[in-house]
């Protein structure tokens, strides 16, 4: 029996060859960020709740326009049948059965149209920008043709971070799998650049120096509301802002971008108090247990997102796999709630925090 998302991250290493848990695992330079996204729920302490008077919480949130089961969405991560053949597809019936949304990745490795039919649940898609913009028009197109509600553009990877396991295993993705949404339309030698050494094609082929005009361009495109992920500062919420997002996505790009960025629960009060209300503010970042969850949301958080954590499930056990994990996470944000005395979403406020004990030096033991 596996309780915890921990336990799922150590079997799925024992599952997976040691250069693909490394892509997956990894994070930027000597991976400062990597472990602070986690190690700031530690920080944070939670205020029970005695006698709450309920039962179950309704961990229903609406976000975009759209209803999920719970304050909680697949993160956008590159080449799922890299932990198992099931891919996206998997992911999206996982997802899907439970209510919760995907956020599709730009290098999937199965196609936005074979997703979106195994979906049940909101699909957004997650955005590169290329250099050739036909690539880029296409893929927005694509994307309101097969029914995703909302574009997620990554504000923070003109080209990819230094990963060092990255480099020090040479990994290259395996020849069968490929980034299904590019291949099409690229000639052979193309193909085999794309799927051999992901941060070699970003070097090339990302478009290296956008601004945010590039809103307004892709809302052109697809037709789709646009949101911004990878936002680390109230600044950058405000200029997102400006250019018309309809929604922010506080990320550190899980750690494997820039290696001394700050924690994404660290920086969320600040885009919060940035964004005023004016539209959802999502974050993602090392969260791995249900109270994470209640946390991000105390800080001002409409939601999270997940990724690694899917990946380990469907590397245990696919698509099933993949839905255990995201069920664990919602079992504990309800318990969570419980405990606290929130009977819904709405309700989790920074009131359900509470302040870290101070040492008790000078209490006197018998």
């Amino acid at each position: 029996m596996t309780l915890s998302l921990d336990e799922y991250a150590t079997l799925a290493r024992r599952e997976l060859p040691e250069d693909v848990w490394d892509f997956i695992a990894g994070g930027a330079g000597r991976e400062r960020t990597l472990a602070a996204n986690e190690a700031a729920y530690d920080t944070v302490c939670l205020r029970p709740k005695a006698l709450p008077g309920f039962t179950e919480p309704d961990t229903h949130v609406r976000v975009l326009g759209g209803r999920w089961a719970a304050p909680l969405g697949v993160a956008p991560v590159a080449y799922h049948e890299l932990a198992h053949r099931d891919g996206e597809s998997g992911t999206a019936r996982a997802a899907g059965a439970l209510g919760l949304p995907l956020v599709v990745s730009t290098f999937a490795s199965q196609s936005l149209e074979r997703v979106a039919r195994e979906a049940s649940a909101p699909l957004w898609l997650q955005m590169y920008c290329f250099r050739d913009e036909e690539v880029t028009r296409s893929l927005a197109g694509r994307a309101a043709a097969a029914g995703y509600e909302a574009l997620v553009l990554t504000v923070d990877t003109p080209f990819m971070g230094r990963r060092l396991r990255d480099l020090r295993n040479g990994f290259q993705v395996p020849p069968h799998i490929v980034p299904a949404n590019l291949v099409e339309g690229l000639a052979e030698g193309a193909r085999a650049d794309v799927a051999a050494s992901p941060a070699a094609h970003s070097r090339t082929a990302f478009h290296p120096a956008l601004d945010w005009s590039v809103v307004a361009r892709l809302r052109e495109w697809s037709g789709l509301p646009v949101l911004a992920k990878g936002v680390l500062s109230g600044d950058d919420a405000r200029a997102a802002l400006d250019a018309g997002v309809a929604g922010i996505i506080v990320s550190n790009h899980g750690g494997r971008q820039l290696d001394g960025a700050p924690a994404t629960l660290e920086v969320l009060p600040e885009v919060v108090a940035a964004v005023a209300g004016r539209c959802p503010v999502l974050m993602d970042g090392g969260v791995r247990r249900g109270s994470d969850i209640v946390v991000a949301l105390a800080f001002g958080a409409t939601a999270v997102l997940v990724g690694r954590p899917v990946l380990h499930g469907l590397a245990v056990d696919g698509t099933a796999g993949a839905h255990a994990v995201l069920s664990l996470l919602m079992r504990e944000l309800a318990d969570t709630m419980a405990l606290t005395g929130r009977a819904t979403v709405d309700a989790v406020d920074v009131s359900v925090l509470a302040p870290r004990a101070m040492h008790l030096r000078h209490l006197e033991l018998p």
